[in-house]
């Protein structure tokens, strides 16, 4: 399970001011066609150019545009790769992320042009009873099944979620002899028994490079997360930049 909220995209100011970067090789910034602007009446016009009503009275809405030659230039250098792309770094993505453990062991490969803050499992592991919806256990095989019926078990308990409920029921005794006594040999329990499917909150700024890197490495993913990940990404601004797919 993977919960994917609160993304804070790149600015229209930050796009402009990347665009303004990448002809910074080819001094050309006097080709760049990106400009402030809206669309009035069906038609495209610009700020800078707009003489139908004074820019401190205009009522409709102006917006950064991108410009057909910008975008161009801009799919190119991305097709090139991360030398040529540096633009890509400076647009950047902020997002907040529920997904367990097991996921964000992966998802730490990716720590250069990333930074975190994540909830704190050392510190406030026990400020909370442990349920199930603390843990991903989409895929966990019930008694119900006949897979579950493992030659040395019998009876519900022993199944994979039978399994994990047993978990949480003792997680939450040595949580509460931890509360009563403060003795730290019992939160060592909740420590070292804690699995890997325990969901973990982290808000995560990444960049467009970043996200191209995740992309190309996990877009078919054995895991849901990484697979429903990039299916997230597919629905950013300009995405094609990162997924080599062009857009429509």
């Amino acid at each position: 399970m993977i919960k994917l909220e609160h993304a804070v995209l790149p600015s229209p100011e930050q796009i402009e001011f990347a665009i303004e970067g990448l002809r910074n090789s080819f001094n050309s910034w006097f080709k760049s066609d990106s400009h402030w602007g809206c669309l009035h009446l069906g038609e495209e016009r610009d700020c800078d150019t707009c003489d139908s009503i004074q820019p401190d009275k205009c009522t409709w809405s102006p917006q950064f545009i991108v410009g057909k030659e910008d975008m161009a230039l801009m799919r190119r250098l991305s097709s090139y790769g991360p030398d040529h792309r540096k633009f890509m770094r400076m647009l950047p993505v902020c997002i907040r992320i529920t997904a367990p453990l097991y996921w964000w062991k992966e998802a730490d490969t990716y720590s250069v042009g990333t930074s975190k803050n994540s909830c704190s499992t050392m510190h406030r592991i026990d400020a909370k009873e442990f349920t199930l919806d603390d843990f991903s256990a989409e895929h966990l095989i019930g008694f119900e099944s006949a897979e579950s019926d493992f030659p040395i078990f019998h009876g519900a308990e022993h199944s994979p979620i039978g399994l994990l409920n047993q978990t949480i029921r003792m997680l939450n005794f040595y949580r509460q002899k931890y509360l009563v006594t403060k003795e730290k040999k019992y939160w060592w329990q909740l420590i070292q028994l804690l699995p890997d499917s325990y969901n973990q909150i982290r808000n995560v700024t990444l960049n467009y490079e970043v996200l191209a890197n995740i992309y190309k490495a996990r877009r078919n993913h054995k895991l849901d997360e990484w697979r429903d990940f990039c299916d997230w990404i597919e629905t950013l601004p300009y995405s094609d930049l990162i997924t080599g797919k062009e857009t429509k």
